[in-house]
């Protein structure tokens, strides 16, 4: 028999701090980890393709390379089949549809994580404040709030991009020109997509402006400025991750919507919603006009929600157990 004072003491495993849970959470996820693979892939695609992307464009007589390339005009190579020398096909008016779907890719992003930006921001101003203070000021945010929720989001954005977007300047960003028509959709979507997050914020922080680390934020002297954005925001940090993750996606879905129909993005800045606008006309005779175009925003968007409940449960403090 062995002598129980020679037994090995037990010794527990160190415990893992709150975002070691999380990262660990998130790793098991499968379908999260699959969401991440396919953005990670796309990324790469809209990022890096375009350096690699040239071709001869007939009209000019020369070589082009990127974005001049996918604007490129050749009539005489007006929607051909995928091939050899265009991967992807042609549209109705020559322009190679690999060298648009790189170039439209990376206006679509940019178009999703600026609307989301807008909405997160909104969304945590308005909850928070209505929250923290209560009174009148929480009654005036809130009937704003429920308001908004009545007016058709999709109402908005074809009447604001049809009568604004022509009348905002361009700017650019990462050496990418955007058009005034981009702003109105990036503005009208983030502006119209903020009310459920306002009302998270708010649920979240009426329960945490009670806790007793922001009594003790107040007795030390704490502004409420720094009470908000320093001690009750962070404290909220996992539904603003999951909605700016999913609202990317949303915002995608949106710009497609209303370039679908023609009322989006406009002259010759790509994106893939725009590039299906038209594509209806071709279902059967020439498909690669809106398959591929098609296809990316249904990775993009799947990969986006996966990655988003994948979030949503790694930072559910009820999942707090060790894993």
């Amino acid at each position: 028999m062995t002598d129980s004072s020679t037994q090995i003491p037990q010794v527990n495993p160190p415990m893992l701090s709150p975002m070691a849970l999380a990262v660990r959470r998130f790793r098991k996820h499968t379908m999260a980890m699959v969401g991440l693979g396919i953005l990670v892939l796309l990324i790469f695609y809209v990022s890096f393709a375009g350096m690699l992307l040239r071709g001869y464009c007939v009209p000019l007589k020369q070589e082009l390379r990127g974005e001049a390339w996918a604007n490129c005009n050749d009539t005489g190579s007006k929607l051909l089949p995928p091939s050899s020398e265009h991967l992807f096909g042609t549209d109705v008016i020559g322009r190679d549809i690999l060298a648009r779907t790189v170039y439209g890719g990376q206006i679509s992003v940019l178009i999703g994580i600026s609307a989301a930006i807008v909405e997160v921001l909104l969304g945590a101003v308005i909850g928070s404040l209505a929250a923290y203070y209560g009174g009148w000021i929480d009654n005036i945010l809130m009937r704003i709030t429920e308001a908004m929720l009545t007016i058709p989001s999709l109402f908005l954005l074809i009447i604001g991009a049809r009568f604004f977007g022509n009348s905002l300047p361009s700017v650019y960003i990462l050496g990418r020109e955007l058009t005034g028509s981009v702003l109105a959709i990036v503005l009208i979507i983030g502006v119209t997509s903020w009310m459920y997050l306002a009302r998270i914020v708010r649920a979240n922080i009426l329960s945490l402006r009670e806790q007793d680390f922001i009594s003790a934020a107040r007795a030390l002297g704490a502004s409420d400025r720094r009470i908000i954005f320093v001690h009750l925001l962070p404290n909220t940090l996992a539904p603003l991750i999951v909605s700016a993750t999913l609202g990317v996606a949303a915002a995608i879905i949106s710009e497609a919507y209303v370039s679908f129909l023609g009322l989006g993005v406009q002259g010759a800045t790509a994106t893939w919603g725009n590039m299906l606008d038209g594509a209806y006309r071709y279902l059967e005779t020439a498909p690669w006009l809106w398959f591929f175009p098609g296809t990316l925003i249904l990775l993009t968007v799947l990969g986006i929600n996966f990655v988003g409940d994948g979030l949503r449960d790694a930072l559910d403090p009820r999942s707090g157990r060790r894993m």
